[in-house]
């Protein structure tokens, strides 16, 4: 099934999308690009607030914002991610998850792709409305989005089914 389908499929049952990603075997160059192009699409929803906040301030222009962004995306954030991922599978073992670390680092870089639609939205509201309640509610809800399909698809990880 293609990516696109399972984002869409992943709001509606992340453990059946996980269960599945999962069976096709431990590829971490999968694991990778889900990562890679979540943190892209990320990076990509910063530009309308990035652009707002130059207008602005223009005491640092919008190219150093975006470079400063796209370093942040693009090579901090996948290194975070993936302390993070293994802090998750460590919390998952305490209470009896029995996965492995792949999956671990696959459900929690395959949620951030499965939310990251929203995060474009989280943007656009942050570039054209900026702050405020409009800019929190959709905040909260992306955040909220994610950490649900992220919860669902590291139990399903944790599971022990993957082999691991």
């Amino acid at each position: 099934m293609s990516v696109t389908r399972d984002i869409v499929r992943s709001w509606r049952s992340p453990r059946e999308v996980m269960r599945r990603h999962l069976a096709l075997g431990r590829r971490e160059d999968r694991a990778l690009i889900f990562l890679m192009v979540a943190c892209i699409i990320i990076f990509v929803g910063q530009w309308p607030r990035l652009s707002r906040e130059a207008f602005f301030d223009p005491s640092m222009p919008l190219d150093a914002r975006l470079g400063g962004a796209l370093f942040g995306w693009l090579f901090v954030a996948p290194l975070a991610f993936y302390v993070i991922a293994a802090l998750s599978h460590m919390v998952a073992r305490l209470f009896g998850g029995r996965g492995s670390w792949f999956g671990a680092r696959l459900a929690l870089f395959w949620s951030l792709l499965a939310a990251s639609p929203l995060w474009l939205l989280v943007g656009l509201v942050a570039g054209f409305i900026g702050p405020g309640i409009e800019l929190s509610v959709t905040g909260a809800i992306a955040l909220l989005a994610f950490l649900v399909i992220w919860i669902l698809s590291l139990v399903e990880a944790e599971s022990g089914r993957d082999g691991g």
